[in-house]
C-alpha cells in the first residue's frame, strides 16, 4: 500500500493527496462554517504532480481522505537523447529512462546528480 488516511481537517497547503488517483500537490484549503444541520465542508484545490493538471474537490472536514507516499530520491545521470534521459538511483543502482521537456534536459548533464519524486509506480525529476 503506497498510501495513507488522514481526515480532511488535518491536512495543510503544500502537502500532498491522492485525487482521482493521481498524485497532487495542494495549493489551497479553504472551509466552510457548519451549517444548522450539517457540519463543516473544506475546499481543497491542487495541480497534479506528474501531470500538472489542476483538481479540486469538497468533503466534510471529518471525511478520510488518501495521502500518498512521496518518496524524494537522488539519481545520476547516465546520459540524455532525444526527450529521455536515463537515470541510476544511488541507493538501489536501478536505471530508468524518463521523458523531460527540453528545457530541463539542457540543465542535465552526464555525471551529475539530480533529486527525483517517485510514488504510486511514477517517476519525475524536481525541478532544478
Amino acid at each position: 500500500m503506497s498510501w495513507q488516511q488522514a481526515e480532511v481537517r488535518e491536512l495543510k497547503e503544500g502537502r500532498y493527496l491522492l485525487i482521482d488517483d493521481q498524485p497532487c500537490k495542494i495549493l489551497s484549503i479553504t472551509t466552510s462554517k457548519p451549517g444548522k444541520h450539517g457540519e463543516a465542508k473544506a475546499r481543497i484545490d491542487a495541480v497534479g504532480v506528474f501531470d500538472g493538471q489542476k483538481r479540486s474537490l469538497v468533503h466534510p472536514v471529518k471525511h478520510k481522505i488518501q495521502i500518498p507516499q512521496m518518496d524524494k530520491r537522488k539519481a545520476q545521470v547516465l546520459s540524455t537523447s532525444g526527450e529521455e534521459v536515463q537515470l541510476m538511483d544511488l541507493e538501489t543502482f536501478e536505471t530508468f529512462h524518463l521523458k523531460v521537456d527540453e528545457d530541463l534536459r539542457k540543465k542535465l548533464v552526464a555525471g551529475s546528480e539530480t533529486l527525483y519524486v517517485s510514488s504510486m509506480g511514477m517517476r519525475k525529476i524536481f525541478e532544478l
